[in-house]
């Protein structure tokens, strides 16, 4: 069994570098991988191109990235409760390109899956096939998306074992699994590293063979993103 496990975050992370494409798994602060974000921050690495869903929030998750304006260009779905994310966009000082959201999963599952490009019928006749090649199936237009090409993709996941096969929890399983394997090497992060055979086989949502490095999390904030209350009737 080829053992993927790294013993830092150092080393889960060697040969990052400027200019490189990253994929970042998460949902709004669900799932997102903040431990390599926060070394990402350390280093300071400039001019990164980021497929992510959203940009987390203005002090936390891909925000701190944003702030420290190592980010040149979002690939995204949702600007979302970031701030700055939409000011650095409308001010044009960050390149953002919005994508449907089921299209933004499917060119990652595209790159997972070795396709070079999908077709699918989100965005036909809007701004979104603007330039794009577009095909007729079965009496419906279809758009050609061309799968993501990433240098890395930072995945978290709840559990795994040092084969890298990972466990997710709730909804923390959203584009994390999609892009394992998306990218040329992908790193998972877990709360809880076991040794291989430890996970029940039937439990495992994603099986090693498409992480390549895979390390323990120091800590994790879990932060709400929204906190949403109401009042409790009397």
């Amino acid at each position: 069994m080829i053992n993927k496990k790294v013993d830092n975050i150092s080393e889960a992370l060697k040969g990052v570098s400027d200019n490189m494409t990253f994929m970042f798994g998460g949902f709004g602060l669900s799932g997102i991988p903040e431990n390599a974000i926060a070394d990402l921050v350390k280093r300071n690495i400039k001019g990164l191109t980021c497929i992510s869903n959203n940009a987390g929030v203005d002090d936390f998750g891909l925000g701190l990235l944003l702030h420290q304006k190592q980010i040149k260009k979002m690939v995204s779905s949702y600007v979302g409760e970031n701030d700055e994310f939409e000011r650095q966009m409308l001010s044009g000082e960050l390149d953002v390109e919005l994508i449907p959201q089921g299209t933004l999963a499917e060119r990652c599952r595209a790159a997972q899956a070795g396709f070079p490009a999908i077709y699918t019928p989100a965005g036909y006749g809007t701004e979104v096939a603007e330039g794009k090649e577009t095909r007729e199936f079965d009496g419906k237009m279809y758009v050609l998306e061309h799968a993501f090409k990433a240098d890395f993709a930072f995945i978290k996941a709840w559990k795994g074992d040092a084969a890298g096969n990972l466990i997710f929890k709730g909804t923390a399983r959203n584009f994390n699994p999609v892009m394992c394997g998306a990218a040329k090497i992908t790193v998972a992060e877990v709360e809880e590293l076991v040794p291989v055979g430890e996970l029940d086989p039937n439990q495992i949502h994603v099986p090693g063979i498409f992480v390549q490095r895979i390390f323990q999390g120091e800590t994790y904030e879990k932060r709400i993103e929204q906190l949403t209350v109401r009042q409790m009737s009397t």
